[in-house]
């Protein structure tokens, strides 16, 4: 009998080179930036889910697979774990810091309070579906992928975009927390949105490290919801 014939995966096509689908990608974020942080805020969550289905979009027109966007099924279930990991990692520091009087007044966040119904929307809604899902798509997924080279190369202009991307919201932190308000209230809104670069650049670090660790961007997302809803659900309790 013949040999059976090889098995053949087509190559993937690409339409568009990398290097312009960063410069649009980037250019999409500028806007979105802009468009729900200063003139249409409210419509933020549903427009920054059509952003990262688009950014999804303009990845596999530059070639990308789901592999290198993080997305790929071979390791989902390493990824999950890792992310439970990181979960409990993000539970018990929050844990700590509230029970200790000289931390406690860093969750006590203004931006949290409300009713019942009102933190459940941020924790569950808002957070996720506004917040999570287009930046760990946009600056763990497709941005890295778009960039190429070695992984330090990936991160460090992912992470430097990602710690841009925080300019605008960080302009009203200080206002809203009282821990943040005291300590940096003397350095202006460029001092803060300096801060805020920074700081979010090293955390863009750290979920850069999550997903290689994780082998699956589900690493990530885990990590960062839990940063996020956590802290609101918190904040929420000391405030309320």
């Amino acid at each position: 009998m013949p040999p059976a014939a090889a098995t053949i995966t087509p190559p993937r096509v690409r339409v568009l080179p990398r290097w312009c689908g960063l410069v649009a990608a980037v250019a999409l974020l500028v806007a979105t930036n802009v468009l729900v942080g200063v003139v249409w805020p409210a419509w933020a969550v549903p427009w920054k889910v059509v952003v990262a289905a688009l950014l999804l979009v303009l990845a596999r027109v530059c070639g990308l697979g789901w592999d290198d966007l993080g997305l790929g099924r071979r390791h989902l279930g390493r990824g999950l774990v890792h992310g439970g990991i990181a979960v409990a990692i993000v539970a018990v520091v929050y844990l700590v810091g509230v029970a200790l009087p000289a931390t406690r007044t860093a969750f006590e966040d203004t931006r949290a309070a409300g009713t019942v119904g009102a933190m459940l929307y941020a924790a569950l809604v808002r957070i996720p579906f506004g917040t999570v899902l287009l930046e760990e798509i946009a600056f763990r997924g497709v941005l890295p992928g778009l960039v190429g080279g070695g992984w330090w190369r990936r991160t460090l202009v992912a992470s430097a975009l990602f710690g841009l991307w925080h300019i605008v919201p960080s302009l009203g932190l200080s206002r809203a927390n009282a821990a943040v308000g005291d300590t940096l209230g003397g350095w202006g809104d460029v001092g803060r949105a300096a801060l805020a670069v920074i700081a979010t650049f090293g955390a863009g670090i750290l979920l850069c490290a999550w997903r290689r660790w994780g082998g699956h961007l589900v690493t990530p997302v885990l990590a960062h919801l839990a940063t996020n809803s956590l802290g609101v659900v918190f904040a929420w309790f000391l405030i309320s």
